[in-house]
């Protein structure tokens, strides 16, 4: 895909997450754009950073999820990998832009669990438009596709209808996975990388 369908996508990859990430990489690609995720390939001989950086050049469009900014529990700590990504995004913006108008034109979707709780950890974002999902996958969901309708111009279908289409692929995807000898176990913990390639192939058989 080319840069200006590419979508960087920024956020946590613990099993608590998967329910809001499965539904937004499923909505990028409905929408015709190619989700950008640092797991799409697993290469141990390379550095995860280096990785980022080029996903990130890669791509118009970064999603940068900031609900896992606050420790869950105590002894537990904080996650610092997102807002680094968000930096780096927004860096890539200011300084590659000021010699590639390519870059000019990158833009970013904050998203938050509450409106206003990032700012006691970032004040620089300050004033910044965050949306917040209030960790429900349908929200999450649904400010993926009014945002990228939006910055993209793209005149879609509504969250509705786009939602009911996600909850299709799931159940084929299922039904599919049983009738090859997967257990429930065995889905539930699919790496994403073969779940994407699942959605890409369902959303090129169910044009809209």
């Amino acid at each position: 895909m080319p840069f200006e369908r590419n979508v960087f996508i920024n956020c946590p990859f613990d099993n608590d997450y998967l329910s809001l990430l499965r539904p937004i990489v499923f909505c990028i690609y409905r929408l015709g754009f190619q989700p950008r995720i640092a797991s799409e390939r697993l290469d141990g001989t390379e550095p995860r950073i280096e990785k980022i950086l080029e996903l990130i050049e890669d791509s118009q469009f970064g999603i940068h999820d900031l609900s896992r900014i606050k420790a869950g529990k105590a002894g537990e700590m904080f996650r610092l990998n997102m807002p680094l990504e968000l930096g780096l995004d927004i860096g890539c913006k200011r300084f590659k832009g000021a010699d590639d108008e390519r870059w000019r034109t990158k833009k970013c979707l904050i998203l938050e669990t509450e409106r206003y709780r990032y700012q006691a950890a970032l004040s620089d974002l300050s004033n910044s438009d965050i949306v917040a999902h209030g960790n429900d996958p349908l929200e999450a969901f649904t400010a993926v596709r009014n945002w990228l309708d939006q910055e993209a111009r793209l005149d879609i279908d509504g969250p509705s209808r786009l939602w009911d289409q996600f909850t299709d692929f799931v159940a084929d995807n299922d039904d599919s996975l049983v009738a090859r000898g997967f257990s429930r176990r065995d889905i539930d913990r699919l790496p994403l990388s073969t779940l994407m390639r699942s959605m890409e192939v369902w959303v090129a058989d169910n044009p809209l």
